[in-house]
């Protein structure tokens, strides 16, 4: 079910009664969702994320990102899955929201380890054996330790997938490909790694991985879903040809925090309104030049 280039989806902010920047009276722009989610499969994208990093989670009521995961079930017509982001670092909000998502029909949950608090591992465990417990759907771990202040060791890992049956995958954000080749090492076989780099996707399927989920996919989908189709087939010269094509575009949407640059070209592109919601906030000027020429020179343009 996990695997090939699984988009990490903006969510597009429409403003209500002015601008929307800063987020104080905007509001999710359902028809613009409804047209990236059609931009996504159209283009060979194998899974959606709402409600994750790129998504802008942390600035969603819980209303909104009940309503955010039910658009995307409704839109996406069991076409391909649906992987909702619904960690958090208070263990009751990530089983709630778990369970809102396992009702609304979503086909697995993502679990970001929870941030700020810094669970020990004992702790790490503990709370992602709760959600599992609490649901039955799929969950893949979110390992991204430069955001959440905490790595999910290999072995609390191995050991989570060992005892909880629903625990089936990694999105692996370290940047280490030592810890995630110790994770394929360690964890059972049918255990799925998943890149959580876009810069690292193409290393990551050399050492077992089976994808991505991807930030630079909301602009760049058929080139990040054809470099892993290319990698299966064997074609491992077109698969690095495309990596590198991508590489530049990478950075570029990674200049400034995420999902400020990904926002701001999807706007330059008029996929969705550049809205972000604070503490996200519009670009430097000298970033916003070196996106443009990143976006001109891929040809979106």
């Amino acid at each position: 079910m996990f695997k090939g280039s699984i988009v990490a989806i903006a969510t597009p902010f429409s403003a209500k009664g002015g601008s929307a920047s800063g987020g104080k009276n905007s509001v999710i722009d359902e028809a613009a969702f409804r047209k990236l989610i059609e931009f996504q499969i159209k283009n060979g994208t194998s899974g959606i994320v709402p409600c994750g990093t790129t998504g802008e989670s942390a600035t969603l009521s819980f209303e909104e990102h009940d309503r955010v995961i039910e658009l995307t079930v409704e839109q996406v017509k069991k076409r391909v899955p649906v992987i909702a982001g619904t960690g958090s670092n208070s263990t009751a909000e990530a089983v709630m929201l778990t369970k809102h998502a396992q009702k609304a029909g979503a086909d697995a949950s993502l679990q970001v380890s929870p941030y700020y608090n810094r669970p020990t591992q004992k702790g790490l465990y503990l709370h992602f054996k709760a959600v599992a417990d609490a649901v039955n759907i799929p969950i893949i771990l979110y390992n991204i330790a430069s955001r959440t202040g905490v790595n999910i060791e290999p072995e609390t890992i191995a050991k989570l997938a060992r005892d909880c049956k629903n625990i089936v995958a990694v999105k692996e954000a370290s940047g280490s490909l030592d810890q995630m080749s110790r994770i394929k090492a360690l964890c059972p076989k049918e255990f799925t790694l998943l890149s959580g780099d876009d810069s690292l996707t193409l290393p990551v399927l050399a050492i077992g991985g089976t994808g991505i989920i991807s930030v630079v996919a909301n602009i760049a989908p058929k080139d990040v879903s054809d470099m892993v189709a290319e990698f299966e087939k064997g074609n491992i010269k077109k698969a690095e040809e495309l990596h590198y094509k991508l590489l530049p575009l990478i950075k570029a949407v990674f200049l400034e925090t995420n999902p400020i640059p990904v926002k701001t070209a999807m706007g330059l592109l008029g996929m969705c309104e550049p809205d972000l919601r604070l503490p996200m906030c519009t670009m430097s000027d000298d970033n916003l030049e070196k996106l443009k020429k990143a976006l001109k020179d891929y040809g979106l343009l």
